[in-house]
């Protein structure tokens, strides 16, 4: 049963905001140590074998079927009040499940929750973030919180936390709000323009791949061409191509290809890239055991 929440309304922050193209605010700055050094092991290690990547891989094989949680939480101004409606969050979940499923994980809506909450709905500030998250925020580590925000600040489309080993510390909250999160986990979720759900507002971005490129990032995947050049070890993933450059549309006639001196074209239509919502269609084989191998070691039964 979905359980609507209102809050009480605050001054108007922000305007909409004119989208050029897709900018997204997780990058590897935002991971932290253990996550680096995990993903760097997995890399490194491909072919012949850490403890940390033989442990991974053996978890990606022997995974089943993921099924995670999601959780939606319709944050709006005063203005746009009715400018999300219950079709779009059906529709947004559709699309996730229409990216995800043919990669062994699927998404279950828990629970819709919808807030009218100015300084939310913008989030201009750490605190306010801290404050909405803290509010609404539903569940256990495993469980996917995505914030649609309507105002949502500094021009990004989205942006979500990577995945972290959260230790101890979770206790059982009071009022039937299930677990609270502990601090080291109390931002894990995924703030995402409203306006990207299916049908939005945000042309060329409106049909909910914005929350399917975040909800990557959630489950441990960087951008394809994270470190913005052609050396280095980019996403840390063996089969995406090397990639200097992030993607704006959907070029592909002549096909993109920003390390022309290393195998591969640029992956435009991986969801991992910044291209236009009608040019994603996948995700690699590694990009897929990479989510199993962060779901068992950092969220499942978390």
């Amino acid at each position: 049963m979905y359980k609507p929440l209102l809050l009480a309304s605050l001054s108007l922050l922000a305007s909409a905001t004119d989208y050029k193209h897709f900018d997204c605010g997780t990058d590897s700055s935002a991971a932290t140590k253990d996550f680096l050094h995990m993903v760097q092991s997995l890399h490194s290690n491909t072919s012949h074998g850490s403890p940390a990547a033989r442990a991974a891989s053996l978890l990606a094989r022997d995974a089943g079927p993921i099924t995670v949680p999601a959780i939606f939480h319709i944050v709006t101004s005063t203005a746009k009040k009715n400018d999300i409606t219950p079709q779009m969050a059906q529709d947004q979940m559709h699309a996730l499940n229409g990216a995800y499923n043919a990669y062994n994980i699927r998404f279950s809506l828990a629970n819709l929750t919808w807030t009218i909450n100015d300084a939310w709905a913008l989030g201009a500030t750490d605190a306010d973030d801290l404050a909405m998250k803290q509010a609404l925020r539903q569940s256990t580590y495993a469980t996917l919180n995505i914030y649609f925000q309507t105002d949502l600040a500094g021009s990004i489309l989205g942006k979500c936390t990577l995945p972290s080993s959260i230790g101890v510390g979770v206790g059982v909250g009071s009022g039937g709000r299930g677990p609270v999160p502990a601090s080291v986990y109390a931002n894990d979720g995924c703030n995402v323009q409203a306006g990207t759900m299916p049908n939005g507002a945000v042309a060329g971005y409106n049909e909910g791949k914005t929350a399917v490129h975040e909800t990557g990032h959630w489950l441990g995947l960087l951008h394809v061409f994270e470190g913005n050049s052609c050396d280095g070890e980019g996403d840390f993933i063996a089969d995406t191509p090397q990639q200097s450059a992030s993607t704006d549309g959907c070029p592909t006639s002549p096909p993109k290809d920003s390390c022309p001196r290393v195998a591969g074209l640029d992956a435009v239509h991986n969801y991992m890239d910044y291209s236009a919502d009608a040019c994603y269609t996948v995700f690699t084989a590694l990009q897929q055991a990479r989510m199993a191998s962060m779901w068992g070691m950092y969220r499942e039964g978390k």
